[in-house]
């Protein structure tokens, strides 16, 4: 049997080559891709992309789902993406400018707020988790463990099924280091049902096709309603 260095050697294998890569943080947005999709996002002929996805579901990374004949694959779950941002988070700065507008805006919609797979990260994901933490429904004191109050609140005025945050093997809370703020987002079955309920009551929306997220005018007078967060801190 493989020893525990050897696995993670196989592990960071998988992420060494670029295309495998940027397949695999492509997918954190929480969706499912075609194979067709993700070799045009990573400028690969198809044939390339099916060996690098093969590789990538061969070691745990991703699971595929087919619909008909379509051929679907997506992260194997939000640990897989709280282990992607976790590593972004490491690399530091860009080391080459941003060129052109479109790239430019882009980034900065991500910058401002975007899932990690399930949950808010960016600067929307960290202000909300710090407003909760200053409130007292987080506390991150020695851990990252959700109050009795902050219990209270996300089932009471917020609306979150209380069953939906045990209804998995998930931890409830789970810090994830942001990894364009460089301060902890709230993960966790908690965080991920925090931002369904924030979108199904229409206080964020999704920027274009990607993961980028921003908060509507109903949002941010409900988080300044919810957790006093001025809304010129999302924006």
């Amino acid at each position: 049997m493989p020893t525990r260095g050897a696995q993670l050697a196989g592990l960071a294998m998988l992420l060494a080559d670029p295309t495998r890569a940027d397949m695999c943080l492509a997918l954190i947005d929480g969706r499912a891709w075609t194979a067709g999709e993700l070799a045009r996002h990573a400028g690969v002929a198809p044939s390339t992309a099916t060996e690098h996805l093969d590789r990538l579901l061969d070691g745990g990374l991703l699971i595929e789902r087919r619909q008909g004949r379509h051929r679907y694959v997506q992260l194997a779950g939000p640990h897989v993406a709280e282990l992607l941002e976790t590593m972004v988070a490491h690399l530091g700065p860009p080391g080459a400018a941003v060129s052109g507008l479109r790239t430019a805006t882009v980034a900065a919609a991500l910058a401002r707020g975007r899932t990690c797979y399930d949950h808010l990260a960016g600067r929307l994901g960290v202000v909300v988790t710090g407003a909760m933490i200053a409130r007292g429904l987080l506390d991150d004191d020695g851990g990252f463990v959700l109050t009795a109050s902050g219990l209270a609140w996300l089932t009471g005025p917020i609306g979150v099924d209380s069953a939906a945050l045990h209804a998995t093997r998930r931890p409830v809370v789970r810090p994830c280091l942001d990894w364009t703020e460089r301060r902890t987002h709230l993960g966790g079955s908690a965080g991920a049902q925090l931002c369904r309920r924030l979108r199904d009551l229409a206080w964020i929306t999704r920027v274009g096709t990607g993961r980028a997220v921003r908060v509507t005018p109903e949002g941010e007078a409900g988080l300044a309603d919810a957790l006093g967060i001025d809304p010129a801190a999302l924006r």
